[in-house]
């Protein structure tokens, strides 16, 4: 009942974060905090229905992904390190302390941001691409760090590329796929737990599939130095919450 009581407010935000999701690969930290402020639900069953929700709008990426097949390509082993770096983060989720891992992930956002916005200042040229085995490594890197922190995979990659100075519109496609590995690892975990609500992960994944649709259309209108600014802003932005989670 919580939840169709507050459905007004509740699927127009579910659909805001697809739509970030589409346009920029960041957006899914949004879907937890709304969950559980606004429908009230429990924070381990939100991050679970959440986890699997995920899955969906990762499938946005498979589009620009079949119609360049060297893109494809560069993004696999990128996701064959997501996904075994996930279901290891998952099992060292509990030896960890989260508020350590939450203040490293911070400090990487505030800094990708800022430093987007000092690159484009400088005009500067994107770096030559990433070879397989350190995208893999990168892979590894977030799948560990989304499993520990439930922040979620584009949150932690996209500032990584970033920091490579890879080109933006490869990185927003590369963290909108990195979505599907982490979520279907993490999801596994939850269930076996039986912290998923099925229902809920659906209705949440097609709002989320829906706005990321809408997004991406969006973001296929931006000039590249654009997008780079909205994604620098949008780190920031999320920098900043991050930074009031760890001192509220």
């Amino acid at each position: 009942m919580t939840l169709l009581a507050h459905a007004w407010i509740l699927l127009p935000a579910v659909l805001l974060a697809g739509g970030l999701i589409g346009a920029t690969g960041i957006g899914g930290v949004l879907l937890v905090p709304v969950l559980t402020r606004f429908g009230e639900v429990a924070a381990p069953q939100a991050i679970a229905a959440a986890s699997l929700a995920f899955a969906l709008p990762a499938l946005v990426a498979l589009r620009p992904l079949a119609r360049e097949p060297a893109l494809a390509r560069r993004t696999v082993p990128l996701l064959a390190g997501a996904l075994a770096g996930a279901a290891g983060g998952a099992l060292l989720v509990q030896a960890l302390p989260a508020r350590v891992l939450l203040g490293g992930v911070t400090a990487l956002v505030l800094f990708a941001g800022a430093r987007g916005f000092v690159a484009q200042g400088r005009q500067a040229e994107p770096a030559p691409l990433l070879s397989a085995p350190v995208l893999a490594g990168l892979g590894l890197l977030v799948g560990i760090g989304s499993a520990l922190t439930g922040t979620g995979g584009p949150v932690l990659l996209l500032p990584l590329l970033m920091l490579c100075r890879q080109r933006v519109d490869f990185a927003v496609i590369a963290a909108q796929a990195v979505q599907l590995p982490v979520a279907l690892t993490s999801s596994a975990v939850h269930a076996a737990a039986h912290r998923l609500d099925w229902g809920l992960a659906a209705a949440c994944g097609v709002l989320l599939l829906i706005g990321s649709l809408a997004g991406q259309r969006l973001a296929q209108g931006l000039d590249r130095q654009r997008l780079q600014r909205i994604v620098s802003g949008l780190l920031l932005i999320v920098g900043a919450w991050f930074l009031f989670l760890l001192f509220a």
